[in-house]
């Protein structure tokens, strides 16, 4: 948003959520930085500041204020949906690309060079890249230290600073504070038992449909990656560093998750996932005021605000679901992703079994494993209810034999393809990919299509403006609130709903 003082100022003034995370306001006299909706008293004006990023808010000498908890506010919306370089570069940084890659591997992502990016994210956010990317190392440290019982040098590595030296002065810095005085200072919050697992809250801006959500990715859910069960999304996660396990409870206010990871270090490729998961840096009341403008929508986003546009955690997840489901109903989509996944089960079960030399059922009577931290194939997920794992990787697709697909040869060979080109780099489905880029390589691919890549632009890739006007649902959708229901006439229909599209599509489904 434009940092205009006055509207900026009249947003503290009455403490207004909806601009949590949207901006930072910074009071000179005190030297703290806060959300707008803290709930101290209102800073006079002449000691006020406005910053677009916390680093920012950092890097002007100001620490974050200990009541509101501004680092851990929700991200702004307007870098969650932007297609330009500053916003795929903030999801990149918030996915852990400059702990991994640094910032010439974030450039090199972008495709521009470290110069012309530090330029660009310091005009608008007000710090380049390595601040934007300390900003969050500091506030997965303070994670870590207030729901773990690790070690002070653990957590440094783990939360990405290159010594524990670094961690304590950034850490005095931002929170003014001592790590050991954070830790003691977390009060009622326990830290849960086990190694590896961490429970913390996930802010979003209310309304929050819960319901819907849950019930978006129940009927999607697939055995042993997914699942929702009293009033809990729970599934496995591929990371860049090893995998895990999350469990999801909506709540009010925030979403409860609680995580386990084979590796500390995806901590906050973890938590970044999650929010896209959930669409939790959504702004409903903007996109719901749109959406309420149109008489024939209106009943509906009164009746259930907040509704939210359910994304990814793995881009060629998505991909591959979106091909399976190409003119199939849901259930026929489900039963083929089932067996493809029994299908690796059983390969990658026996696979194991031949390199160890022990057969199926000694192999099926070993206890799992337990990586650093973490949860093994045996051990038990998030809610004590069994193991999930991620999807399958481009290279177990691959792996596959025909029998495994159960599906015609010709749509065989789009997963194959799709898999040989994501496996060998060429195509990026990452959040922080040019989405206008993606879709051109994806309709470049055999049997891909333009519902198939338009669907992985809206849920992969969290394009807010795509309406799926060939879906047989969404036009009975249509049809069901009077609306026109063939392709050419809903697309024209629909330009009064832009640029929140997507979410018109999520009401149709509903609707049908």
């Amino acid at each position: 948003m434009e940092m205009d003082f006055e509207r900026c100022y009249r947003a503290v003034d009455s403490r207004d959520q909806r601009f949590d995370g949207w901006f930072y306001t910074g009071v000179t006299s005190t030297g703290i930085y806060c959300r707008p909706s803290c709930p101290a008293i209102t800073p006079k004006r002449q000691n006020v500041r406005f910053f677009p990023s916390a680093a920012a808010a950092q890097g002007a000498g100001l620490r974050a204020c200990r009541r509101c908890r501004p680092d851990a506010a929700p991200g702004s919306p307007q870098w969650d949906i932007r297609a330009d370089v500053v916003g795929r570069a903030m999801r990149l940084i918030a996915d852990g690309v400059v702990d991994r890659a640094g910032v010439p591997g974030l450039a090199s992502r972008l495709g521009y060079t470290e110069r012309h990016l530090h330029r660009m994210l310091s005009a608008e956010m007000g710090a380049g890249p390595l601040a934007l990317a300390r900003a969050q190392r500091a506030q997965t440290a303070r994670i870590l230290i207030e729901t773990t019982d690790l070690g002070m040098a653990e957590i440094a590595f783990a939360a990405g600073f290159g010594s524990v030296r670094q961690f304590n002065d950034t850490l005095r810095e931002v929170y003014a504070s001592a790590p050991s005085d954070l830790r003691t200072a977390r009060g009622r919050q326990q830290a849960v038992t086990g190694a590896g697992t961490i429970t913390l809250r996930l802010a979003y801006r209310p309304p929050l449909h819960a319901r819907a959500l849950l019930d978006f990715l129940a009927v999607r859910a697939l055995p042993g990656v997914d699942e929702v069960r009293d009033g809990t999304y729970r599934r496995g996660l591929r990371l860049p560093h090893g995998t895990g396990e999350v469990a999801l409870t909506p709540a009010d206010g925030h979403v409860a998750a609680t995580l386990r990871l084979t590796d500390l270090r995806d901590l906050a490729p973890a938590v970044a996932r999650c929010r896209r998961l959930l669409d939790l840096d959504a702004d409903p009341a903007a996109i719901d005021a749109t959406l309420a403008a149109d008489p024939a929508l209106a009943p509906a986003v009164a009746a259930e605000p907040g509704i939210r546009l359910p994304r990814a955690v793995d881009g060629f997840e998505m991909a591959v679901r979106a091909v399976v489901g190409q003119q199939v109903s849901l259930r026929a989509a489900k039963k083929t992703l089932t067996r493809l996944l029994t299908t690796h089960a059983r390969v990658d079960h026996e696979v194991v079994a031949t390199d160890d030399g022990v057969s199926g059922q000694q192999l099926h009577d070993r206890p799992g494993g337990v990586g650093p931290g973490g949860v093994g194939p045996g051990g038990v997920g998030p809610g004590g209810v069994g193991p999930l794992r991620g999807f399958l990787s481009a290279e177990e697709l691959l792996g596959l034999p025909d029998s495994g697909f159960g599906m015609p040869s010709a749509r065989r060979e789009t997963l194959r393809g799709l898999a040989r080109v994501v496996a060998d780099g060429a195509l990026d489905l990452a959040p922080g990919v040019d989405r206008e880029e993606a879709v051109r390589q994806l309709l470049a691919l055999p049997g891909i299509g333009p519902w198939t890549a338009n669907y992985l632009a809206m849920r992969a890739l969290g394009d807010p403006d795509i309406l799926l006007s060939t879906d047989l649902a969404v036009r009975r959708g249509a049809a069901a609130l009077g609306l026109p229901d063939t392709q050419k006439a809903l697309d024209g229909y629909a330009e009064r709903w832009r640029p929140w599209r997507s979410y018109a599509t999520i009401r149709l489904w509903r609707a049908a």
